[in-house]
């Protein structure tokens, strides 16, 4: 076996070095080599792909974003309709080819999702990946899921259960009114929580400071562990009754609706969400 893979790897290497002596010799420099070993065109400038896509889903449906390598950004209305546009823009159509988006729907889901595409090895190795930009237009009462998205992620106002997972990049929501969590974001958050359906808000894996805008009347208990940051709030009926080694336990109005947090590395600061007239576009 040790010698299959000493024989596949010489291999390899004389295929890139003919590559290599083949195209320097024609005066291609050598910052160059990698897009020219992975099939690209040298003289191709930025290519760009168009997806648009409109759906039909209906009240609670589960929508799911995942595996997107770009910024999502997703909007709200009363309507009933999904909105889909993905823009996606790579140094050539070759690298368009590496990663796909693919969007599913039926009446109660829809699953927009990035993944590799079809490639060769040495396309894998040395070339480069294209990025996408999602932008949703989507009903408000849906049950969103966002993950594993490298980008920033801003959200309307959500009727439903959010869950946003590993996020390189900021995120915001407008508005939640179901339970919502929040884990493994390498970012600031900022969320304003108009109810806190089933009790319960989580926070884990945190890295960046966190704004929760609570509306008014809205009470609730935070506990917060392994913080590497404070705890702070501007309410005026905000009591803090712990605060030591990074573990937080504080209440606001009379308490009840649970907000939980650990492993923060950051702040969490707590405050009133000023008032909003729904919108009905």
């Amino acid at each position: 076996m040790k010698r299959l893979i000493i024989v596949a790897l010489l291999v390899l290497l004389a295929a890139v070095a003919g590559i290599v002596r083949s195209h320097t010799s024609n005066g291609v420099s050598l910052n160059k080599l990698p897009q020219v070993i992975a099939g690209e065109s040298e003289t191709a400038g930025d290519t760009r792909e168009e997806i648009r896509k409109t759906y039909e889903l209906a009240v609670g449906a589960r929508v799911r974003v995942s595996g997107i390598n770009g910024a999502v950004k997703i909007e709200t209305s009363d309507s009933t309709t999904a909105e889909v546009y993905v823009e996606r823009i790579g140094k050539s159509a070759e690298a368009l080819e590496r990663r796909k988006v693919v969007i599913e729907a039926t009446a109660t889901s829809l699953d927009i999702r990035g993944k590799k595409g079809d490639a060769g090895f040495l396309a894998k190795m040395f070339g480069s990946s294209p990025t996408e930009r999602v932008t949703l237009k989507l009903p408000r009462q849906v049950a969103l899921v966002t993950e594993g998205v490298n980008g920033a992620v801003v959200i309307g106002e959500i009727d439903g259960p959010v869950e946003v997972h590993g996020i390189n990049g900021k995120v915001e929501v407008a508005g939640a009114k179901g339970a919502a969590e929040f884990h493994g974001i390498n970012g600031n958050i900022s969320v304003a929580l108009k109810e806190i359906e089933n009790d319960r808000v989580s926070m884990h894996g945190i890295n960046g400071n966190i704004e929760l805008r609570l509306a008014e009347g809205l009470s609730a208990d935070l506990e917060a562990h392994g913080m590497n940051g404070k705890v702070v709030s501007d309410l005026p009926d905000f009591v803090l009754e712990k605060a030591k080694h990074g573990n937080y336990v504080a209440h606001v109005g009379s308490g009840g609706n649970s907000i939980s947090a650990n492993g923060i590395n950051g702040n969490i600061r707590l405050s009133r969400a000023a008032k909003t007239t729904a919108s009905k576009s």
